[in-house]
């Protein structure tokens, strides 16, 4: 059994929860969303989250909150009259879409969890296991699975380990557990046996290459004043830059031997920010 002072140390400062807007059938999965948020209070964790004060978004935050727990809730700007009704708790930031929004919530916290919900919690769960996959972090991946709602997921995981889809090692990135204590307990002694795709030194060294949104690589392309500078990296092997007097260095990154500019002209290439690393990994199937 965990003393009082035990509960109280955690490794993690803040956890994010994936749950649904809707409170669900069975009292069950409301108890679940107040147990957890309990038990983040109980080890002086705070919650980021997706915004939503209704369903069993609303219970988690209302009781982190209660708990005098810092609160973060994350959610884009169109959702909001749907997902906040009432009175909201902790910090609210309003993001501009979906994607903001899930890594705007990784990027605060040190691990993940999921309570019961529907397609946006399966969505936002399956893709910080795929980041975990890759590489791109080793925050642990939980799941409350209250009443054994999660078994059907499990066993299709299990399945594509069976077929050869997942392998075994990739299997362990998910934790579950019944609790919210037990599930807690396991994260916190979780260690990554995965190999990953890539390092997270190589992500992160990559999120620096990052072009403005509003950045036009074919109009520098034109410009006689962009000269291209080449590098080779081991994962991409082709990675350019352009200095330009009007926007400094923009780097970008591409696959392949052809001329960088001949590559901007086919398409094949693309700016490596924080919201389409994944897109750049699988960017080239040719």
């Amino acid at each position: 059994m965990e003393t009082l002072s035990e509960m109280r140390q955690s490794k993690f400062k803040s956890i994010c929860v994936f749950c649904g807007s809707s409170p669900g059938k069975k009292s069950t999965y409301q108890d679940a969303a107040i147990q957890l948020g309990n038990e983040l209070v109980s080890r002086n964790i705070d919650l980021v989250y997706g915004g939503g004060s209704i369903g069993l978004m609303g219970l988690v935050s209302q009781a982190v909150h209660d708990g005098g727990r810092h609160v973060i809730g994350v959610i884009p700007k169109t959702l909001m009259p749907r997902e906040l009704t009432g009175e909201t708790v902790g910090e609210v930031k309003a993001v501009a879409d979906m994607h903001q929004r899930k890594a705007e919530m990784a990027k605060h916290s040190d691990a993940f969890i999921a309570l019961p919900g529907g397609y946006g919690t399966l969505e936002e769960l399956l893709e910080v296991i795929t980041w975990a996959q890759l590489g791109i972090h080793d925050k642990p991946v939980g799941l409350v699975n209250v009443d054994g709602y999660f078994n059907s997921l499990l066993s299709f995981i299990d399945k594509a380990v069976e077929e050869g889809f997942i392998s075994p090692n990739a299997r362990h990135i998910i934790v579950s557990a019944p609790t919210a204590k037990e599930l807690v307990k396991k994260l916190e002694d979780y260690v990554p046996c995965h190999e990953s795709v890539a390092s997270k030194l190589s992500w992160q060294m990559e999120q620096q290459l990052a072009y403005p949104q509003d950045y036009d690589m074919s109009s520098a392309m034109e410009r006689k004043d962009c000269i291209p500078q080449v590098s080779w990296t081991k994962r991409l092997k082709f990675v350019g830059s352009f200095d330009s007097p009007a926007n400094g260095t923009m780097p970008c990154v591409a696959k392949g031997n052809m001329g960088l500019k001949e590559k901007v002209k086919r398409g094949h290439v693309a700016h490596a920010s924080e919201d389409n690393m994944m897109a750049i990994f699988g960017l080239w199937s040719h």
